[in-house]
C-alpha cells in the first residue's frame, strides 16, 4: 500500500530542520560551488566569537571580536591602568624572572651561586678550547713552550696549576654519593677547593690577600737564611755586602737593582747556589712560590728550580711584548706571581716595580736563578712601605 506523498515531504522538512549550520571554508560556504552556483547563493551567517576584551568594551558589528583590540596585539592591556608593555624585551625579562619566581623562598638565595657556577663552567670550557688551540699550534709549528708569546705561555702555566688543583677534588667525588659532599665542601671552602674561574670578584681580592699573607710569613725566614749564609762566605768583601743588604732590608729599606746584581756571583755556587741551599732555606722559598714544603729537600730543589726558570722565560717573553701591552688584570697578575701584593697598589706602582724586576731578571744567567728566587723577597718586602 503506497504512502501519501505529503508524508515524505513532512519527513524531509524535519531532517532539514536538524541539519547543522554550514561552515565557511576558504571564503565560501561549505558545500557551495566555487563558481557561485545555486548552492552558494545564500551565505550562512558567521557565528559570533567569545568576547576576549574587558567588560564594557564595544564589540564590532557582526558579533566578531577585532583581533587588533586584543591585549597581545595592542602592546598594553586595555582598561588596566599602568599595564605592562608587551614586546621582546618584556618577554625576555619575564623569562629571566621566571626561574626565580618558581624557586621556593628558601632556595632563592642560591640563585647568585648557581649563576656564578654557570659562568665558571663556561669560562673553563673556553679556556680548554684556547689551550687546545695553543697545543695544536705548538705541534704544527714545532715550538717549545719557551718560544711561545707571553700570553700563551702564561695561559698554559695557569691552566696547568688549575688542573693540578682540580684533580684531587675530582678524585674525591668519584665514590657514590660523594659528589653531594664535595658540593657542600665547595660551598664552605671555595678558596681551597675551587679554581679561580668560580670565584666572584670580591672573593678574588679576598683570596689573593689571604694567599699573600701565607707566603709573606716566610719572607722573614728567607732573610734570616740569607744572613746566616752570609756569615759562612769565604770572601770578606762579598760577605760584608750581603750582610749590609740583609740589614738594610730588615730595617725597612728598599734595595736597588744594582745592589742585587753586584752579588750575583754569590748565588751561582755554594752556599747560596740553588742546588746548595740549606733545606730550611729551600722550604721557605717554596712557600714563597706556593709550593708545598712537606717534601724531601732534593724534590723541593728540583721543583723550585723549574718554577723559577719558568718565571725567567716569562720575563723574557714579557720584555719582547712590552709592559705597555698588558691590561690592568695582566699587570697585577704578573706582579703577584713575582712576590708583590698588587691588590693594594696602583697601576703606576705595579708597572714601576715590574720594570725593576725585568731589569734584574733579564740580566741573570741560568746558573744565577737562586738570586732571582731570593729577589722575590728582597724587592717586594718593603716596596709598599717605601712608597708610603
Amino acid at each position: 500500500m503506497a504512502a501519501p506523498s505529503g508524508h515524505f515531504r513532512r519527513r524531509s522538512r524535519d531532517r532539514s530542520a536538524h541539519r547543522l549550520p554550514p561552515r565557511h571554508v576558504g571564503g565560501r560556504q561549505d558545500g557551495a560551488e566555487p563558481g557561485g552556483g545555486p548552492r552558494g547563493a545564500l551565505e550562512a551567517r558567521p557565528r559570533a566569537r567569545p568576547r576576549l576584551g574587558p567588560p564594557g568594551a564595544a564589540t564590532p558589528a557582526g558579533g566578531a571580536e577585532d583581533l587588533r583590540s586584543l591585549p597581545f596585539r595592542r602592546g598594553r592591556f586595555p582598561g588596566r591602568p599602568g599595564g605592562c608593555a608587551a614586546g621582546p624585551e618584556a618577554a625576555q625579562r619575564a623569562l629571566r624572572a621566571l626561574p626565580a619566581a618558581l624557586l621556593p623562598p628558601l632556595l632563592r638565595p642560591l640563585r647568585p651561586l648557581h649563576r656564578r657556577w654557570g659562568h665558571g663552567v663556561r669560562s673553563v670550557l673556553l679556556e680548554v678550547r684556547a689551550v687546545r688551540r695553543i697545543r695544536q699550534d705548538m705541534a704544527r709549528q714545532r715550538l717549545s713552550p719557551q718560544q711561545l708569546p707571553y700570553r700563551d705561555m702564561e695561559r698554559l702555566r695557569q691552566f696547568r696549576r688549575d688542573v693540578l688543583k682540580a684533580i684531587p677534588v675530582g678524585l674525591l667525588a668519584i665514590p657514590p654519593f660523594a659528589n653531594f659532599l664535595v658540593i657542600v665542601l665547595m660551598y664552605f671552602f671555595p678558596r681551597q677547593l675551587l679554581i679561580r674561574y668560580f670565584w666572584t670578584p670580591s672573593q678574588q681580592r679576598e683570596f689573593l690577600a689571604a694567599y699573600h699573607a701565607i707566603r709573606s710569613a716566610a719572607y722573614t725566614e728567607v732573610l734570616q737564611s740569607l744572613a746566616l749564609a752570609a756569615s759562612s762566605l769565604p770572601e770578606p768583601r762579598l760577605q760584608t755586602q750581603l750582610q749590609e743588604l740583609c740589614t738594610k732590608v730588615q730595617r725597612g729599606a728598599q734595595p736597588r737593582v744594582a745592589e742585587l746584581y753586584a752579588l750575583r756571583s754569590l748565588f751561582s755556587g755554594p752556599p747560596l747556589g740553588l742546588n746548595k741551599l740549606h733545606a730550611s732555606h729551600v722550604r721557605s722559598l717554596s712557600r714563597v712560590l706556593f709550593l708545598t714544603p712537606r717534601l724531601p729537600a732534593f724534590v723541593l730543589r728540583h721543583r723550585l728550580r723549574g718554577h723559577v726558570l719558568e718565571i725567567r722565560h716569562l720575563d723574557r717573553a714579557l720584555l719582547r711584548l712590552g709592559l705597555g701591552q698588558l691590561s690592568e688584570e695582566e699587570l697585577r697578575a704578573a706582579c703577584y706571581l713575582r712576590g708583590l701584593n698588587s691588590t693594594q697598589l696602583g697601576l703606576a706602582e705595579c708597572r714601576a716595580w715590574l720594570e725593576q724586576w725585568l731589569q734584574l731578571s733579564c740580566k741573570l744567567q741560568v746558573s744565577e736563578v737562586s738570586l732571582l728566587a731570593n729577589s722575590m723577597v728582597l724587592l717586594s718586602l718593603n716596596y709598599l712601605r717605601a712608597k708610603e
